[in-house]
């Protein structure tokens, strides 16, 4: 090879390196296990979610550019943290049982909560990743879902608040002070909000159609005592779409994220805001859903180092779900 060849080579080498190591930054988390949790026959939280979603990543190509994080149960101890021990032993017991009803909605099969402690700690180890330099930001694919579980019982597809679980472990392991929730599913994070209403270290920002289940999440809830001003709820009405979506984030959330300066962020990432869902009356796009990652990730780099950890919460109409994740995925992945 000659010495224009050569330089050649090294050159295309060199420019096509940060767009090869930029995708390796973001993390995927995902187990086969979390198909494991069992609803039952039509119930929407169902093991298909996850399947269209890791099939369509693979099909695009893009789980050969994402950082693989393997998922371990979580401690006990850092449930402990948000859930009562009540709580925690009453799903455990009920969960070996073979099929059990938390409420009307909320259903768990005899794997459910070693599925539930999975769930959580793949949250836990996308911020191990993070924090320890070999990932920038993460999407963590499991099931089942966490914003609507309160400290002492589940409710609305919801065991373990996976979310909050992450929060108090990132501020406990890592020392950090100030976190920042963002939560866009379509149903208001109850669950959330309740865990840190009164809490100052963290900042709990959520758009959601309203009214709507579970009926909380007013512009008016804006914390209790010390954590007064640190909950910005912003309900939406039916048909709500990308731009109105989008301005409430680019007016809202960023004015809060730069007076609360976090570092660290997580988004409770609900799909069911697409127009496509069966489940709501918004009508967010997989378009719509990039341009909110994309603002979020800006936060994130402005004032967390990057630092960003998304969670899947709903989303159930399959081929929504799938395309919307992709759009999000590769916003992260700066694809």
């Amino acid at each position: 090879m000659n010495a224009i060849a050569v330089t050649l080579t090294l050159f295309l080498w060199v420019i096509t390196l940060p767009c090869y190591a930029g995708a390796m930054t973001t993390g995927i988390v995902y187990h086969p296990d979390y198909l494991l949790h069992d609803p039952g026959m039509g119930h929407p939280e169902r093991p298909a979610r996850l399947e269209a979603i890791m099939s369509r990543l693979k099909r695009q190509g893009l789980l050969d550019v994402l950082t693989n994080i393997a998922p371990e149960p979580a401690e006990k101890r850092w449930l402990r943290e948000v859930h009562t021990e009540e709580y925690l032993q009453r799903l455990e017991q009920a969960a070996y049982q073979a099929r059990t009803y938390l409420d009307q909605d909320t259903v768990l099969s005899k794997n459910s909560f070693l599925v539930a402690k999975l769930a959580a700690g793949g949250v836990l180890k996308a911020v191990d990743a993070i924090m320890t330099g070999r990932i920038e930001n993460a999407f963590v694919a499991l099931r089942p879902p966490g914003h609507h579980a309160f400290a002492n019982r589940g409710s609305g597809f919801c065991l373990i608040n996976n979310v909050a679980v992450a929060v108090r472990y990132v501020q406990e392991e890592y020392g950090l002070k100030r976190v920042l929730i963002v939560d866009w599913d379509v149903h208001h994070g109850n669950g959330t909000q309740d865990i840190f209403y009164a809490d100052p270290s963290v900042f709990y920002f959520s758009t959601h159609q309203w009214p709507y289940y579970p009926g909380t999440g007013a512009s008016t809830e804006t914390g209790s005592g010390a954590g007064i001003g640190k909950t910005l709820n912003v309900p939406l009405p039916v048909g709500s779409d990308d731009a109105e979506v989008i301005q409430a984030y680019s007016d809202k959330l960023v004015s809060a994220a730069e007076s609360f300066r976090p570092q660290f962020v997580f988004i409770s990432a609900g799909f069911d805001a697409h127009r496509d869902d069966p489940l709501a009356g918004l009508k967010l796009t997989e378009v719509g859903y990039r341009e909110l990652t994309q603002i979020v990730n800006d936060i994130a780099q402005r004032f967390a180092n990057g630092r960003l950890v998304s969670v899947l919460e709903g989303g159930y109409n399959l081929d929504a779900l799938a395309r919307s994740v992709e759009a999000h995925v590769r916003e992260l992945a700066g694809m």
